[in-house]
């Protein structure tokens, strides 16, 4: 596994070594060893899973108290998947980094706590799965606009065309958003 750095400290992008023949494909999705090696966590609190249609956009997400470190990953599908430094004393405060991530590809994104993070369908149906450093907290989670101007986030999809939920739609904006310290 390949594991590179990326615009912003600490979020890394880890590629696999993918064996492909006339059956199909076979790469490791984890492997304890070299997270730890990479001074990335080995222990996970709650693996999630989230099936998504075509031009969804979930997030800009992160939890103020049991914040959680997420390891993400497109089973299925094509997603452009996006980290924000939440971190008020971050010099990268409200910065963003974006990847695409697939099925195919096998990339996985590392988003530490301190960031949030969202993510916009590119194909007919993504399967999402990440796994995340400590518990769902309902009562620390928050929501950053995930069109909020200052972002400056490129989404690959047209905004009368974005399928948003009730509750991201009530996002804040950075501006007026409970960050980190």
């Amino acid at each position: 596994m390949q594991i590179s750095e990326t615009g912003l400290p600490g979020v890394l992008l880890l590629t696999p070594k993918i064996f492909s023949d006339t059956r199909g494909a076979f790469f490791e999705t984890y492997n304890e060893r070299e997270m730890r090696e990479a001074g990335l966590p080995t222990e996970w609190r709650q693996d999630n899973f989230s099936i998504s249609v075509k031009n969804v956009i979930r997030g800009i997400h992160y939890q103020i108290t049991q914040p959680q470190g997420k390891l993400v990953r497109v089973v299925y599908g094509r997603v452009i998947d996006v980290a924000v430094d939440m971190r008020r004393s971050s010099p990268n405060f409200g910065k963003h980094v974006a990847f695409e991530l697939s099925g195919d590809s096998g990339m996985a994104l590392w988003i530490p706590e301190g960031f949030g993070h969202g993510f916009a369908v590119l194909s007919e149906k993504a399967g999402f799965c990440y796994k995340v450093t400590d518990y769902y907290s309902p009562a620390g989670e928050r929501t950053v606009l995930w069109d909020d101007p200052a972002l400056g986030i490129a989404w690959p999809v047209a905004a009368e065309e974005a399928i948003v939920s009730a509750k991201d739609q009530q996002g804040k904006l950075l501006k007026d958003a409970e960050v980190f310290a």
